[in-house]
């Protein structure tokens, strides 16, 4: 079949080039080479993202992050001491798409029609041009510990965020995400409403179960799962669990596919363990795709949202990935498992672009 368009539902661009100091717009062996010797994060030398690899591998279109968490006095995950640096931080990772915007590397996409026309334009060009083409990003917080107020909320969807996840790692301002426990707070509750009226998009990747059934019995818009892969295959709360993939279906959300080892497999030992341990390879993935596929009876609720670049490099992900261009492995695999072209194609696409048809704002 004919190389698909991929679109990737979560990548940490901006903090890549903000936090880590990589030029993204070199290439990924001069990213490593430039590299050489830092000791300071465990995925120096080892980077998968960067945007000629993206166009090597047809992501042409991604959903890109604003991230900054607030983390408080008596709090052990790193982050900003106030929230207010948390927004400061996220208008400067703006600017910053703003410069690659200036400089045609990117062009961010507000409407549907943007993303329509820019997902034809990569849809039909070729090989040459796909790599003077600029990367097509939707933008989204991670967390909402930075949103100050409604009025900071409403300056954000003006400036185009169309998706929202109001919680990261442990307690915050909104709600209750990864490894911890309880429902959204009142705060996060006025939250939603203000995202319903505003027409952002939920994004529950995070949320830890309590806040997970909360956000969802409260909120009616529109929803999806960005990264995330199934518990049932990679026990840790930060999965999805059946009941919650059934739902998420039921919704007619669309759950993207991580491809952070530790959301691969059962027992993955972070900061110890190798993929070598696992003899892990892309195929698992599929393993994740079809379980979510037998769920919801179709494959129309499975894309990619590979979070490649959330922290992590080579160290972290299956052995045959080197870079994100290597998502196109997964081809082979999900047509031995009996995944028809128009089927791959919505996987790599097709689902996500159908969503944002029926629900961007």
């Amino acid at each position: 079949m004919k190389v698909p368009l991929i679109f990737d539902a979560h990548l940490d661009l901006s903090m890549n080039a903000m936090e880590w100091n990589r030029d993204i717009r070199l290439s990924q062996v001069e990213i490593r080479r430039r590299e050489l010797g830092l000791k300071d994060l465990p995925d120096r030398t080892r980077n998968t993202v960067c945007l000629p690899e993206m166009r090597k591998g047809r992501i042409g279109l991604c959903v890109a992050t604003q991230i900054a968490r607030f983390s408080g006095r008596f709090s052990s995950l790193p982050g900003w001491k106030s929230p207010e640096q948390a927004w400061a931080q996220t208008q400067g990772q703006l600017a910053w798409y703003r410069t690659m915007e200036d400089c045609g590397q990117m062009v961010q996409l507000r409407t549907w029609n943007d993303v329509e026309r820019h997902a034809e334009l990569w849809s039909h060009a070729t090989e040459e041009e796909t790599a003077q083409l600029p990367i097509g990003y939707l933008l989204s917080l991670e967390g909402a510990d930075s949103i100050l107020s409604w009025k900071h909320l409403e300056k954000a969807r003006e400036y185009g965020l169309i998706a929202l996840g109001p919680v990261h790692y442990g307690p915050g301002i909104y709600g209750h995400g990864t490894d911890d426990e309880g429902p959204l707070t009142p705060r996060g509750r006025d939250l939603l409403k203000e995202m319903s009226r505003l027409g952002i998009i939920l994004d529950v990747t995070h949320l830890c179960d309590e806040s997970f059934w909360d956000a969802l019995d409260r909120y009616d818009g529109p929803l999806w799962a960005s990264h995330h892969n199934c518990r049932a295959l990679a026990d840790w709360n930060r999965q999805l669990a059946d009941d919650q993939i059934k739902e998420l279906v039921q919704r007619g959300a669309v759950i993207g596919m991580a491809f952070d080892a530790i959301m691969m497999v059962h027992g993955w030992v972070h900061k110890r363990s190798t993929p070598q341990d696992f003899n892990l390879k892309m195929e698992k993935i599929v393993d994740h795709i079809d379980h979510i596929c037998q769920i919801a009876g179709n494959a129309n609720h499975v894309g990619i949202g590979t979070d490649l670049d959330g922290g992590y490099g080579t160290e972290q992900t299956p052995m045959d990935l080197d870079s994100i261009a290597d998502l196109h492995k997964l081809v082979e695999p999900l047509q031995a498992r009996g995944y028809s072209e128009d089927d791959i194609n919505g996987i790599f696409s097709g689902n996500f672009l159908r969503f944002l048809r029926e629900n961007l704002k």
